[in-house]
């Protein structure tokens, strides 16, 4: 339980820091925790020119003991910061690679 909460603090820590970087006209970010199911996002919501805009920019589920990085729209290394903050690499799920390739990663695979 220790760790599952150490985790929860790392993520919402990590995502409110990205939440922080400059914002463009029109967008708005929005942090979502769900600390009770273990998701955690911040998403991009409104209107660039005639586009709109609404969608995840990070993703983290926290399963089975482990944190998954579902999604990353940024260029950062988001598992070399997790384990910056403490968390081994073995307890770090790179999600949205293919479960096939995900042994490769040198990361935990589920």
């Amino acid at each position: 339980m220790a760790n599952l909460d150490k985790y929860r603090i790392c993520i919402e820590n990590l995502l409110k820091e990205y939440d922080q970087l400059p914002e463009d006209d029109g967008i708005e970010s929005q942090l979502i925790f769900d600390r009770e199911h273990d998701h955690y996002q911040l998403n991009n919501i409104g209107w660039q020119a005639n586009t709109r805009i609404c969608g995840p920019v990070l993703h983290f589920d926290i399963k089975n003991g482990k944190i998954w990085i579902q999604h990353n729209g940024t260029e950062f290394d988001l598992a070399d910061e997790l384990m910056a903050m403490g968390v081994p690499k073995q307890n770090i799920v790179i999600g949205f690679h293919h479960p096939r390739q995900r042994k490769y990663t040198g990361f935990a695979v589920d």
